[in-house]
């Protein structure tokens, strides 16, 4: 699934095509995602312009000048692509039964400059929906999200906070969208590994000194990977189709058995399992 970096990249991109522009056309294609793309999607969205997309945690929340909010998810294997007015030389690229047409294409918006945007997702664990400006922060989806790991306002009395009295471990609490928004396994494992702290340390432990040090760590490593681009391990690729690489940055995520990075330990990073999930330590340098 794409974690925060890979979709901040895609509203990156998505928001240099869209923003300030009308929606002039919007074909839905298939209905039957996450949840049930509304009736009325095209209709309520058509000649509406966008004023804004944002982002909290892993959705992306479109503003429209009507109050309309579109909230966005890419699931396991979304992808958002983006063709502009000079990639459309095929005829009939926009209509249904064209030979062009991909099956895992849902939902294709036109927009105001006569660029097209693409959303497929092959495995359908997407989902788009529609809500209001005033509905937007009690929406089932955003309310119960803990604060976004990304700005300055992230600190370590503030996650030391979502943290206190959790016996959990410490990566399933980064986990936990709850505690923290947008956090998933590869950046929990490489934050944990910057902050030196064991993912198997009881998340009420991680007080003082040591949430300050994770929070440091998590805003770190996800400003580099949004840098980066994301990491492309599967599906992610960014809506003008380029690949992220911040794969290639990785510390310890998919490192089992080579020498611990930037560490005189003499060991090597080792593969636990955390409730069904791989999870990359080094366990002398993390406590």
């Amino acid at each position: 699934m794409p974690e925060l970096p890979e979709v901040e990249t895609v509203r990156r991109g998505l928001a240099q095509a869209m923003e300030g522009r009308r929606i002039e056309e919007i074909e839905v294609r298939r209905r039957d995602l996450r949840f049930p793309v509304p009736a009325d999607f095209a209709d309520r969205l058509r000649g509406q312009t966008l004023l804004s997309l944002s982002r909290r945690a892993k959705y992306l929340v479109g503003t429209f000048d009507d109050d309309t909010v579109l909230l966005a998810h890419l699931g396991m294997s979304g992808r958002m692509v983006i063709e502009t007015a000079e990639d459309l030389n095929m005829p009939g690229r926009f209509e249904h039964g064209t030979a062009a047409h991909d099956a895992h294409e849902h939902i294709v918006f036109r927009v105001g400059n006569g660029t097209i945007i693409r959303f497929s997702d092959p495995r359908r664990f997407g989902m788009m929906l529609l809500t209001d400006k005033s509905a937007y922060p009690s929406h089932r989806l955003i309310r119960h999200l803990g604060p976004e790991p990304t700005g300055e306002d992230f600190t370590g009395p503030v996650l030391a906070a979502r943290l206190k009295g959790k016996k959990t471990p410490i990566k399933s609490a980064l986990l936990n969208q709850r505690v923290v928004a947008g956090i998933g396994n590869i950046y929990a494992c490489e934050a944990l590994f910057a902050a030196g702290i064991s993912p198997r340390r009881s998340a009420a432990t991680v007080q003082g000194g040591r949430a300050v040090r994770l929070a440091d760590a998590v805003r770190a490593v996800l400003a580099r990977a949004i840098d980066a681009g994301g990491s492309s391990l599967r599906d992610h690729v960014a809506p003008t189709g380029e690949l992220g690489y911040f794969q290639h940055s990785f510390s310890v995520y998919g490192r089992e058995g080579e020498p611990c990075p930037g560490c005189d330990c003499g060991k090597s990073v080792q593969r636990i399992t955390q409730s069904g999930r791989s999870t990359f330590l080094c366990a002398k340098r993390q406590r």
